[in-house]
């Protein structure tokens, strides 16, 4: 039998619920469908994430397959299709990666000890009096519009920011003045 109609009598089983015929399908074009995203990506692992990927596809859209396709160029597309959502999800975590540094840096012109040592004292904060800290100091919300958006009374939320503010000043070994 020629590897075209071993394909198409494959795919027809495959349609049908088998998958012992789609496992017989992946045994067939796995490899070409790795070699190409290796070529395309040039990182093996990613490759072969990418490969695992693109069969899961594969079987999940096995049934909408038309008759005569060419069973390793439609691997090769979803590879392809995979290959650049993931190029486009590490761009935009590279971009979100670098607008965080940025705006960190131009928040804060603390050295990096002292944003450590900041992030450490935050962290040893109550969970509400570290919101309110977070709001009030942080993100110069007013006591009012913090004690609306956490829900807490007024009062609470500037017994709060006095409190957070000068944990974190010892934490810190800042003197108030």
């Amino acid at each position: 039998m020629n590897p075209a109609a071993l394909d198409a009598n494959l795919i027809r089983a495959a349609q049908g619920g088998s998958e012992e015929a789609f496992a017989r399908l992946v045994d067939r074009h796995q490899q070409a469908l790795r070699a190409f995203l290796r070529r395309a990506c040039g990182d093996w692992a990613l490759a072969d994430d990418l490969a695992q990927e693109a069969l899961l596809t594969a079987w999940s859209r096995i049934e909408r397959l038309d008759e005569g396709v060419n069973v390793r160029a439609w691997l090769c597309g979803i590879g392809y299709n995979k290959l650049l959502t993931q190029l486009r999800s590490d761009r935009r975590a590279r971009q979100r990666e670098a607008d965080y540094q940025s705006a960190d840096h131009r928040s804060s012109g603390a050295a990096p000890e002292d944003r450590l040592a900041l992030e450490r004292a935050m962290a040893a904060l109550p969970l509400e009096q570290r919101a309110v800290v977070a709001l009030c100091l942080a993100a110069e919300f007013s006591h009012a519009d913090a004690a609306d958006a956490l829900g807490l009374p007024l009062g609470t939320v500037k017994s709060h920011v006095a409190r957070g503010r000068a944990r974190l000043m010892e934490a810190l070994g800042v003197r108030d003045e």
